[in-house]
């Protein structure tokens, strides 16, 4: 009786224990606690995203590029949704019902109790009265963002823009969620972790209606977001539009660098097109349509577009002769003119070509000469086109020579072993292989490069790494300048003289260059070159520095089915020099100006 007794009390016992542990328990819910307060009077608890907005993009005078302006994302949690007035929402954002259960559907696909936007980048006019209805709308809210945009509508193809995260860039990095954007293409793309910044978030508590009615404990698990660092880009703005414009109507680029730095002032690709059409809800349709365009607008031509570097490269073989000791600024070889052997010549000239004369002239000749005396002062063509490489590739050429642009092409010197291949070890000489004497054949080149080349020659034997920004803020701020390796030529300085001196000559001696180059008080040294196309009229090309000694800009301009150098990218690199030189354009040299900049040469073939 008494184990009975005994177990019927501790029974009663442990009973009587859990009866007080849960009306404690209740009572800490119920008036201890606020939580069952927010749960009585049905408040939710929503997280907010606070995205940063992205850094500014100043050119290198100050002037703005790319800034931001107001957005907002509709969100939904489709958990909380009730039954709404679709055909009112729908009306409000100016969308079809059948994009707003799609879209809809996409929410409940990725999650029933996360946040995803319903609508993105609506625009502050659609917000005003989407806002004053919000209520009507439970499991909706609006999310702040910011769009970019780009004041003076130029340099698209340098800036990049902003596009929505893929699962691929999801994977690859765990900041980035379903929703986010990202800097694609470009120096949005290139210094997407500075421009970015950091985001924060906040908790807030809502009610039925969907309004907010505080911050969740306090605040106290808010994190704030950081704003994007500005970048400070090597562009001179308004030179860039100056060579967009000389570039409309026409498949071409310009390219100019400060010699003595490496920064790029100017990198323009046409056709072109305005990065504020590539920003908002409209983004994709015009995206789609650039994409189908077939002048390929969205192609940078000075980065990734691949040439034959014409006759701008006889330069390079003139050093890399007079380096290797193979000719003097002296040596003389003959020129029988359209007669000559195995490569004519295109123009009129005495028939005594030394170096002077030859790169005046242009003289073929006279390069498949300096070619073949390079190569064959070593025992095999294979040994002797080696060293040649080397020399070459000591100019940028054949390499990546920028590591902010996504897309810039390395442009080919080939190696040896392609012409073993092609030809059969040993069964190939300077002969075979002799239109790379006159920069044709299978050397090829991009006008960012050839930029890079020229100011290499400007330097007399050096350049700093071609870039596009020269400054980043820090967190403290204060901007860090950046720094960029200087990479010497394989050519000594000595052998830079007769080259440049036979520069400034084709512009001062040189009927065409005269005309079509020479500026007042600006000692410019140039080269041109006609590259010959198989689809159409050949390409126009030009390189120049400027002025001789302390140069401040070299150049490089391609100009598709321009026919001649001197016809349209010698003219048009001047009045980039001018511009850039003395601030305008004199009176005299305006109609030459409205001559490149009205000139239409979108179809291939253009009379002579």
């Amino acid at each position: 009786m008494d184990t009975y007794s005994k177990r019927k009390d501790f029974l009663n016992a442990f009973f009587i224990l859990i009866g007080i542990i849960f009306v404690l328990r209740m009572f800490g819910i119920q008036v201890i606690s606020s939580e069952y307060k927010q749960y009585a009077t049905r408040n939710i608890l929503r997280p907010e995203v606070i995205y940063p907005a992205r850094g500014l993009v100043y050119d290198r005078n100050g002037k703005l590029l790319v800034q931001n302006k107001a957005a907002y994302d509709l969100m939904v949690t489709p958990r909380e949704v009730k039954s709404f007035d679709t055909l009112e929402m729908c009306d409000i954002l100016d969308i079809t019902k059948e994009e707003l259960i799609e879209e809809m559907k996409k929410a409940r696909s990725y999650s029933p109790y996360k946040p995803s936007p319903v609508v993105k980048q609506i625009s502050p006019e659609t917000y005003a009265p989407l806002q004053e209805k919000l209520y009507k709308y439970p499991g909706f809210y609006v999310q702040t963002r910011t769009l970019r945009e780009y004041p003076r509508g130029l340099a698209g193809h340098v800036l990049g823009y902003v596009s929505e995260v893929t699962q691929k860039n999801i994977d690859a990095n765990s900041y980035y969620k379903s929703g986010d954007y990202i800097g694609s293409q470009g120096l949005e793309e290139s210094y997407e972790e500075y421009l970015r910044g950091r985001k924060g978030i906040n908790h807030f508590l809502v009610d039925v209606h969907n309004r907010k009615k505080g911050s969740y404990n306090e605040g106290k698990m808010d994190t704030s977001a950081i704003l994007g660092k500005n970048l400070i880009a090597t562009l001179d703005a308004d030179l860039q539009e100056y060579a967009e414009m000389l570039l409309q109507n026409k498949k071409g680029s310009v390219v100019a660098i400060e010699p003595s730095t490496g920064e790029v002032l100017v990198c323009a690709s046409a056709p072109s097109y305005d990065p504020n059409i590539l920003v908002g809800r409209g983004r994709g349709a015009l995206y789609s349509k650039l994409s189908s365009d077939t002048l390929n607008p969205l192609i940078n031509r000075a980065i990734s577009a691949f040439y034959s570097p014409g006759s701008t490269f006889k330069t390079i073989n003139i050093l890399v002769a007079l380096q290797e000791n193979a000719i003097t600024p002296e040596t003389c070889f003959h020129c029988s003119g359209k007669a000559s052997s195995p490569i004519k010549c295109t123009h009129s000239h005495a028939p005594t070509v030394n170096a002077q004369i030859g790169i005046r002239e242009s003289c073929n000749p006279y390069f498949w000469n300096v070619f073949r005396s390079t190569i064959g002062k070593y025992p095999n063509a294979e040994k002797g086109y080696n060293v040649w490489r080397n020399h070459v590739m000591s100019f940028g050429l054949g390499q990546k020579i920028n590591h902010e642009m996504s897309g810039l092409a390395p442009g080919l010197i080939p190696e040896s072993e392609s012409y073993n291949k092609m030809y059969g070890k040993g069964r190939w000489n300077a002969m075979t292989i002799r239109s790379l004497a006159i920069g044709q054949g299978e050397v090829s080149v991009t006008p960012f490069q050839m930029a890079n080349m020229v100011a290499v020659i400007a330097n007399r034997g050096y350049y700093i790494e071609p870039h596009l920004v020269r400054s980043v803020q820090e967190d403290d701020n204060e901007y860090r300048r950046l720094e960029f390796v200087k990479k010497q030529s394989t050519i000594d300085q000595k052998h830079f003289r007769v080259l440049i001196d036979g520069m400034q000559s084709v512009v001062e001696e040189t009927s065409s260059g005269a005309y079509n180059v020479l500026v007042d008080s600006i000692t410019i040294c140039g080269k041109t070159g006609t590259i010959q196309n198989p689809h159409g009229s050949d390409h126009s090309a030009f390189i120049a520095f400027a002025p001789k000694e302390n140069p401040k800009i070299a150049i490089s301009v391609y100009i598709e089915n321009g026919v001649w150098g001197a016809r349209y990218a010698a003219p048009i690199a001047s009045l980039i020099i001018e511009k850039y030189l003395k601030g305008k354009i004199p009176p005299k040299h305006l109609a030459k100006e409205q001559r490149m900049r009205d000139a239409n040469l979108l179809n291939s073939f253009q009379p002579k």
